[in-house]
């Protein structure tokens, strides 16, 4: 079974593409993964949070990278929201806009 990667806004899509090249490789080299295995790979790559929500933990020399992710529409992984790790726990301001796009997403396929 083949997956297909959206982004849940260009906005998304632009802060991931605005990422440096390194982080921008290893994002690349986990979604390609994910496209053919699926969108649970598991630790160092992947990450489950809980209530459909996923990260991907893309390190590089520059900077530590986390990009939210759900699956709730069928074959497709969406890309809700990423940052940049700067301390060793997960702001809860960037928790919550994951959560709250998952949501959204939610309440749109009701």
């Amino acid at each position: 079974m083949t997956w297909t990667i959206t982004y849940y806004s260009e906005a998304v899509r632009d802060w991931i593409d605005s990422l440096p090249v390194g982080i921008r490789a290893m994002f690349t080299r986990i979604t390609e993964r994910m496209m053919i295995s699926g969108p649970s790979l598991g630790m160092p790559y992947t990450r489950a949070l809980g209530d459909d929500l996923f990260e991907i933990r893309a390190k590089g020399r520059e900077v530590i990278a986390r990009v939210f992710y759900c699956t709730i529409v069928g074959n497709t992984i969406i890309m809700l929201h990423g940052f940049v790790k700067e301390t060793q726990k997960t702001p809860p301001r960037e928790l919550e806009t994951a959560r709250r796009r998952l949501q959204e997403l939610r309440n749109e396929d009701a």
